[in-house]
This record gives structure tokens, sequence and C-alpha cells, in this order.
């Protein structure tokens, strides 16, 4: 009873705060991680914002403080108004379509079929296959003469465009690529969220009579809605950010078809070496993507939370 007594009695203690003696060894553990990170994320991320107040070309020492006049510049550019819409249409095309076909081949490889661990690690392997690899195969897969795939739709009858270097099709071919990277990560996700939902959430709406299709839009979909909503944000999260892709296979044309946001930024910081005004693309690049977010957590009640 004593010693019951003792714990109730420090259990109803005030909390002390942590001595300095308490956080020296904490501290001492955290300086690589946290020297790491102001290296190369926090003073690099906090330079670029100084640096677009600047005109400055990289090599020459001597700069020129021209305040917001970057920004203004970027505004009133017709180039980065076009970057932004391509940016937008890849970044909805790829996202889209990824999420609903993710969500298809994860209810599918969640049944009982055989060999499903091989198709699992099939749908993945794009994932994990370097994005540069991946540029240059479907460059020659998408060739208008020998690629393969003009190969077949010559084989029946249909005339296959000249996919990367027509305006009308550059777009639409390095979404279709970003799709299939974009896939197999959602399956995963999508398929992790689909084996934690309790069975006996389908065998009383089995009992009730629902049919699988219910099932799928009455249990299933409400309880992905927080997988949905990490994935929706990740992706467009990715999106705003494609560059190695479209620097393989398009280069950002034909006549800028493909000119996304990533590759706006690397020809005016390495090609045309401004880059006080590339730092100024980067921020408004990261300010579109905060944007982006917070509405999402808006529109998704707080981060995707699902009502019970």
């Amino acid at each position: 009873m004593n010693g019951v007594r003792r714990l109730r009695a420090s259990s109803e203690q005030p909390h002390r705060g942590r001595t300095p003696s308490e956080w020296g060894p904490a501290l001492i553990f955290l300086l690589p991680s946290i020297a790491v990170l102001g290296t190369f994320n926090f003073y690099p991320a906090l330079y670029s914002l100084y640096l677009s107040l600047f005109e400055w070309n990289g090599l020459n020492p001597q700069r020129t403080f021209v305040g917001l006049e970057n920004y203004a510049r970027l505004i009133g550019s017709g180039e980065f108004w076009n970057a932004l819409r391509v940016t937008l249409v890849y970044a909805a095309g790829v996202t889209l379509t990824a999420l609903l076909l993710g969500v298809g081949v994860a209810v599918l490889l969640n049944q009982p079929i055989r060999g499903r661990a091989f198709y699992r690690v099939l749908y993945f392997l794009p994932v994990i296959t370097p994005t540069v690899a991946t540029g240059v195969v479907w460059k020659y897969l998408f060739d208008p003469t020998q690629g393969v795939i003009n190969r077949g739709l010559g084989g029946v009858g249909i005339v296959g465009p000249s996919w990367l270097s027509d305006p009308a099709w550059a777009l639409a071919a390095v979404i279709l690529v970003g799709i299939w990277k974009r896939v197999g990560f959602n399956m995963v996700v999508y398929l992790a969220a689909l084996q934690s939902i309790p069975k006996t959430y389908y065998e009383a709406a089995a009992i009730d009579g629902a049919s699988p299709w219910q099932q799928f839009r009455y249990i299933t979909l409400p309880l992905l809605a927080p997988t949905t909503f990490f994935l929706v944000v990740t992706a467009l999260i990715d999106a705003f950010q494609v560059f190695d892709l479209v620097y393989v296979m398009t280069a950002g044309g034909p006549l800028t078809a493909t000119d996304v946001m990533g590759y706006y930024l690397y020809r005016y910081g390495f090609r045309y070496s401004e880059l006080g005004f590339a730092s100024a693309i980067a921020y408004v690049m990261f300010a579109l993507i905060f944007v982006v977010t917070v509405l999402q957590f808006r529109f998704s009640r707080g981060g995707g939370q699902v009502d019970r």
C-alpha cells in the first residue's frame, strides 16, 4: 500500500521541465542530422530566397540588387504562364489517371488469385526504375518510324503520330510515361490500406444483401479516403517538380509544349545563367505547391479524416 501511495503521489506532482543536463545528450545525438539538414536543405533554401532579390549570372562576384523585379518579370512573362498551364495539365493527367488505375489494380491484386505476388512486383518495377533510363527507353518506343508503339498501331491499320515531335501529342506522351511510373506506387499504398480494412464489414454487408459494387462504393471507398488524400497530395507535389523525365524525352519541346515549371527553372538557371530569376521561379513553385497542399487539406476536411 505504501508503494501505491508513493506512486500516486509522484504521479500527482506537477511535471517539471527538462534540465540542461538532460537536453545535452539529445542535442549531441541530433547534431549530425541538424548539420546535414542545415547544410543541404535549410541554408540553400534561405540563400535562394536572398538570391531571388538580385540579378546575378553565377560567375561575376558583383550582384545587382533588384528587389522584387524578378518576381514582377516572372508574373508578366508569357513563358511562365505557359509553363504553369503545362504543369497543371501534366499534374491533373498523371494524378487522376494513376489514382484510378492504382485503386483498380490494388483491388484486383487483393483478391486470392494465382501469382499475385509476381503481379505486385511487376506493377511496382516502374517505380524503382531510374527516371532517366525510363525516359530513354520510352523515347525509343515513341520513335515515329522505328518505335514499337507506332509499329503496333500500324499492324492494326492506324498511322501513329510523331509523338515527341508533334506539339499536339508530346505532352500526352510524357503524361503517359508519368502515369506508368506512378501507378505502381499508388497500387502498393492502396493495397496496404485495403488489407487494413476489417473483413467483418464486408461479411455484414453481404449478409444484408449488398452487391460487390455496393460494398466497394459504401465500404471500401470511404475507408480509403485518408489514403487517397495522401496520394493526391504527394502526386501533385511530384508533378509540380517533374524535370528529369521532360529533360530526357523532349527537352521542353516541341515549341514549349512540354515546358513544365521544373524545366523552365532549369533553362533560366543553368542555360541562361540568370540565377536570381531562377531563384524567383523556385520560390513561386514553392508557393504554388504550398497553396495546392493547403487547399487539399481544406477540401479533405483537415487531412482526409473520415467521419464515423
